[in-house]
């Protein structure tokens, strides 16, 4: 083969979904396109018929995996939500207790439930020190037994649970072994159901063989599903997709009906397009609302339509899972549009309507049969067909942008009527009726009691001068969110969180110490007060015997919660600074971006470290030549400093300021550093135990007459 013919060979072999076939339907590796017009829906389904059946022949395709009796329920895990750890909802750590029966009793109540969860341990706050993605997952609270204790609390409820993976997770500590095996064998030890592989266009193969030798299979659940090959061990995925007007269809859905892919656009406010890209579909809904701990709630029109949604999708589960389904099948109006999923015996449509007003009157002409009866499902009715020729016309109301659902029926009812009798309570309310408007939750600062006020600089502290107007103006580093409102926080003069925050403030004279709490300084307190605190998991783990390593008494505390530090500074009758005065004390009043000036001075700061596993912290002290213009050190780049703490409804999360020695390399997901003095990270906060990190210290400050 000539050079030039090879190397077009070579190309058209890797274009993603090229096929010998010939065949016009349009799709990606993800979905596939509507036919262009009513009339050309019976070509379209013809040539999508074709395309799967050698679509299937040539992935080798093997349904054995959806044929296992112990994966049967991933194809009617209908909603599932990502679930952060840190939603307080699921965890109280005052009473430290899960709560889960707190958590599914509100989504219960706005939404109708849930099937399925993934509680997300890692991700944003990976990164902050050398613990890897199962470090994290053995960090939450209670530990294993623990853990396993609250998957029960879950399955007790008839909710499955899944834990993620991160492929991308390679700077972290090493765990020695393949993460496959790793992750396998601790999701058997505490009775999970499934992975869901984070930023995978499929979880391999090994993870199915991992988990298939514990002898605890596990359901596997891409983020992007994209490899069709994959399609026949990945039982579940997700799709971000958006839908045109003329709705899309799952790809992999139409390649193996008992495939189930869970719609999942978590930025999205308005929730109608996901929602009747997934009843069209007979799919799954992501119902995302903690996301990396700002909340984007679900509105009450949207809630009160999953509720419908999921509602139907559970009673009719049997036919949505089977063989058979026909999207796009005829509808007699502009606009509408449905799947016909049919059995020998019921027949089901799922119908949406894409237009932005209200559609009453003929929808559908079915085939009918003798005997046959008909039902307006959403509305909970029968309907009276009116017969033309070998078809039968039903007429019924769907409002603008909503939802409709068809039961052809020759069984007897079989708890049918109760059903409908259910679902007809339900459209009492429209849910144009209903608020659908965003929801942003208003944060609370936590209070920090001011100290006596001291006539002289106590020893081991700086006076920081007090400014009449001076000029706080920072911005958090989350890696995701955007500017929209609710992401990071919001201070007391603001009426929403938000990413940038700017004020002209008057800053009172006060303390600072000089440099972060020393080990040796932390041991006076813990052998004065025997404090020891509760939750003592990870508490200064980096001690030995109850006394930190030799050599090691001028270096910073780590591995203290902010409870920790909080406690230590009300023994020595101090307090934590406010965000504002520890910027303050770096800055001075000329808006710099580091202690020393403008420019980064690598020499002012330790070295980083951008190991698998954290070598222990410079001494406090060493680098004066990062001082800032009040004399005060180490602010940036030795260890992260705890100062604010805020709460939502939903999430509690600290402010850290100065960064920190620790780099851990390789992916843009670990938890970014915010050296720059208008910059701060917020880390997400669950339990001390988890919370306790080996790059975050702290230092006091004190109230100054």
């Amino acid at each position: 083969m000539r050079p030039a013919i090879y190397a077009i060979a070579m190309v058209a072999a890797f274009l993603p979904n090229l096929s010998a076939q010939d065949t016009r339907v349009r799709m990606d590796s993800a979905q596939i396109e509507g036919p262009d017009s009513a009339d050309d829906g019976a070509r379209w389904l013809a040539d999508l018929r074709h395309w799967r059946m050698e679509r299937l022949i040539r992935i080798g395709f093997d349904d054995a995996q959806y044929r296992r009796p112990e994966l049967a329920w991933t194809g009617r895990a209908f909603v599932q939500p990502q679930m952060m750890a840190e939603e307080r909802y699921f965890y109280d750590p005052v009473a430290r207790r899960y709560t889960v029966d707190r958590y599914l009793d509100d989504l219960e109540k706005r939404y109708g439930g849930i099937d399925a969860v993934l509680i997300w341990p890692t991700y944003p706050n990976i990164g902050i020190d050398d613990r890897n993605q199962f470090d994290l997952f053995h960090d939450l609270p209670g530990g294993m037994a623990g853990i396993r204790q609250m998957i029960a609390d879950f399955h007790r409820r008839g909710v499955r649970v899944l834990f993620p993976v991160m492929p991308w997770d390679q700077g972290t500590r090493d765990s020695g072994e393949p993460m496959w095996e790793t992750l396998a064998r601790q999701l058997a030890e505490v009775g999970a159901d499934g992975v869901n592989g984070d930023t995978l266009e499929a979880v391999p193969r090994a993870m199915r063989v991992a988990s298939d030798a514990t002898g605890h299979p596990l359901a596997l659940e891409p983020e992007f599903l994209r490899i069709d090959e994959a399609l026949g061990w990945n039982n579940m995925s997700w799709g971000s997709l958006a839908s045109p007007f003329v709705p899309a269809i799952s790809r992999h859905k139409w390649l193996e009906p008992r495939h189930l892919m869970n719609i999942c656009r978590r930025w999205d406010r308005d929730k109608r397009d996901s929602l009747q890209h997934a009843w069209f579909n007979g799919t799954g809904y992501e119902s995302w609302e903690n996301v990396w701990g700002i909340w984007n709630q679900i509105s009450g029109r949207d809630a009160e339509a999953l509720r419908r949604i999921a509602k139907l999708e559970r009673h009719f589960a049997d036919l949505l899972v089977a063989a058979g389904w026909e999207p796009h099948t005829p509808t007699l109006r502009y606009g509408v549009f449905a799947s016909r999923f049919p059995s020998a015996e019921r027949t089901l449509y799922t119908v949406v309507n894409r237009n932005e007003f209200t559609v009453a009157g003929e929808q559908l002409e079915i085939p009918h049969t003798a005997g046959a009866r008909y039902y307006d499902v959403w509305h909970g009715v029968e309907l009276k067909p009116v017969i033309r020729g070998g078809g039968a016309v039903v007429s019924f109301e769907m409002e603008g942008n909503g939802y409709g659902g068809v039961l052809m029926t020759r069984e007897a009812d079989g708890g049918l009527q109760p059903f409908l009798a259910g679902m007809r309570e339900l459209a009492r309310v429209k849910l144009a009726a209903l608020d659908s408007g965003h929801r942003v939750l208003a944060q609370q600062i936590t209070r920090i009691a001011p100290t006596r006020r001291a006539a002289a600089t106590p020893e081991g502290m700086v006076r920081i001068p007090g400014a009449r107007a001076w000029l706080f103006r920072v911005s958090g580093i989350e890696i995701e969110g955007s500017n929209q409102s609710g992401v990071d926080v919001q201070y007391p003069w603001e009426d929403a969180a938000r990413r940038h925050h700017r004020r002209t403030m008057r800053i009172e004279p006060f303390y600072l110490e000089r440099t972060p709490v020393t080990n040796a300084a932390f041991k006076k307190f813990v052998d004065a007060t025997k404090y020891h605190p509760a939750d003592d998991h990870n508490f200064l783990r980096h001690w030995v015997g109850g006394s930190y390593p030799p050599g090691a008494g001028n270096q910073p505390v780590r591995w203290v919660s902010l409870e920790d530090a909080r406690a230590y500074a009300e023994w020595t009758g101090k307090r934590l600074p406010h965000e504002w005065e520890w910027q303050y004390a770096a800055q001075g009043d000329d808006g710099r971006l580091y202690p020393w000036g403008n420019q980064w001075e690598e020499d002012a700061v330790p070295v980083p470290d951008t190991g698998r596993t954290m070598r222990a912290p410079d001494e406090v002290g060493r680098h004066s030549k990062g001082a800032s213009v009040f004399g005060v050190e180490d602010m940036t780049g030795l260890v992260w400093q705890w100062t604010e703490e805020f709460t939502d409804e939903h999430t509690r999360a600290a402010i850290l300021r100065g960064g920190s020695y620790y780099r851990p390399q390789g992916s843009r997901w670990y938890f970014p550093q915010a050296y720059q003095l208008n910059q701060h990270g917020k880390l997400l906060m669950m339990a001390p135990g988890k919370d306790r990190s080996g790059a975050v210290g702290f230092r006091c400050a004190m109230d100054a007459e």
